[in-house]
């Protein structure tokens, strides 16, 4: 009888949990993506991804090791990746049998007379009493519907975000260094362009003192001078306040004092030459770019905890036993009658629950309906991000080139002028004007150079930073 009645309790909670029926279907259809970008070069000219950094910098090539072996950025990306490795392991070992070691000494006081007012002639009761015992048991989740296997799907899947994460800050301090590195080397040619701009406008000092004090020009043109001078001045000293920024952001992110990131930046640079553009297609992204990668195991994590959620309107079935020793003085401890054990089988679902269960699932739903838009939002993020990278790059390449060419030019004006003032076909106002004119391009076509090269690195960064060497 009480077989049958456990029997018909077991299958009714069999009943309740298969009759709620699978998860629901979310779908989660893969983003269209363009044929190509706009901007994007002949495959036949492109460079490599990998050439878009300042690789033959030897400050750079220091600074990204010291950072990639120290950095805190570095260390807590680690850290999250440990973490999410404990718990695939936790996740797994949940599928795994359990056992048990236990061992026990137990002394008890009895009253005998809590026993009744008289005991039979010869029994008496020991009221004082000493067990010893020891045990092994095993217990084990039969996992008949999948929860486990699908938390531990989503462990995984986790980690292998944790991964990408790891990835997406490593490339993102790399794209920092490598920015800092141009502009401190931008810096150095802006400061070398202001020193020969006050130079020249020192010279223009000397030369209108000395022609007003001989009668031979207005005072005024010497204010003007010193005045042009004076501008040089003003800039180069703001440059100190840029180096004190660069040098403060390189302290933060290779974890070094400041003395070593200036002693390392104080080694000259690599090439000048702007690398050519490499060619791609918005394909590649998805596999190239880490945050993409990420977004998508996140989806793949909320895909296997709803299978987990709606696992649990199904019932658990449990595998147990025992095996162990138990005697009430030491030396019966390894006597056969000493032996005993258990063997059990039990199995437990919601019956009643109220919609815990299905609140839960409805949860989880949500959560992957929300980790589908951040993956479709990553995407397009990508795409957004190589797209207005080439774009970048075309206008501050046009940009440098018509500020270089200004440069040149007024240079030249301004050497045309000093020789028809010194062979008397113009008078000392037209090479101030020329000077004034001049003062600055070459700061300028360096300052657009530079954001040239930023905007390489931009693109670098936007197409995953794959090929970094």
């Amino acid at each position: 009888m009480i077989r049958k009645a456990a029997l018909t309790t077991a299958l009714a909670l069999c009943g309740a949990g298969c009759a709620s029926g699978p998860p629901p279907r979310i779908d989660t259809p893969p983003p269209v993506l363009p044929a190509a970008f706009s901007y994007v070069p002949d495959p036949a000219v492109a460079g490599s991804l990998a050439a878009l950094l300042p690789q033959e910098d030897p400050a750079f090539v220091s600074l990204r090791a010291a950072a990639l072996d120290d950095a805190p950025s570095i260390g807590e990306a680690a850290a999250r990746i440990e973490r999410a490795r404990a718990g695939a392991r936790r996740a797994g070992a949940e599928r795994m049998p359990q056992f048990d070691l236990a061992a026990s000494l137990e002394t008890s006081r009895t009253n005998p007379g809590s026993l009744g007012a008289s005991l039979p002639t010869g029994i008496t009761i020991d009221p004082d009493q000493t067990s010893y015992g020891a045990s092994l048991g095993a217990r084990w989740d039969a996992d008949l519907f999948g929860r486990l296997k699908s938390e531990q799907r989503a462990a995984s899947a986790r980690l292998d975000a944790a991964t990408a994460d790891a990835e997406a800050v490593r490339i993102a301090l790399i794209a920092d260094l490598a920015s800092l590195v141009v502009d401190w080397r931008s810096l150095e040619v802006r400061d070398a362009a202001l020193s020969r701009d006050l130079d020249a406008a020192n010279r223009l000092v000397a030369l209108t003192a000395s022609r007003a004090n001989a009668g031979l020009a207005p005072g005024v043109d010497t204010a003007r001078a010193e005045a042009i001078a004076a501008a040089s001045r003003s800039r180069l000293a703001m440059l100190g306040g840029e180096r004190a920024n660069l040098i403060g952001r390189l302290v933060t992110l290779t974890a070094r004092d400041a003395g070593w990131v200036e002693t390392q930046l104080a080694a000259p640079g690599g090439t000048t030459a702007l690398p050519l553009v490499p060619a791609t297609l918005p394909s590649d992204l998805l596999a190239r770019r880490p945050d993409v990668t990420a977004a998508a195991a996140r989806l793949a994590a909320a895909d296997s905890d709803l299978a987990a959620a709606a696992a649990r309107r199904f019932p658990r079935i449990t595998l147990s036993a025992s095996l162990g020793l138990l005697a009430f003085s030491p030396g019966q401890l390894f006597d056969d009658d000493s032996l005993i054990g258990s063997l059990a089988a039990a199995i437990a679902g919601p019956l009643l629950d109220f919609g815990r269960i299905s609140a839960e699932i409805d949860g989880a739903a949500a959560d992957k309906r929300l980790a589908f838009q951040l993956y479709r939002a990553a995407v397009f993020d990508a795409l957004g991000d190589a797209e207005s990278g080439y774009r970048l790059i075309a206008a501050t390449d046009a940009r440098a080139a018509a500020a270089a060419d200004e440069a040149v030019r007024f240079t030249r004006v301004e050497t045309l002028t000093a020789t028809r003032v010194r062979a008397g076909l113009a008078d000392l106002s037209e090479q101030l004007e020329a000077r004034r004119q001049a003062d600055g391009a070459e700061e300028r076509a360096a300052i657009a150079r530079g954001e040239a090269q930023r905007a390489r690195l931009l693109l670098w960064l936007a197409l995953g930073g794959a090929g970094e060497v």
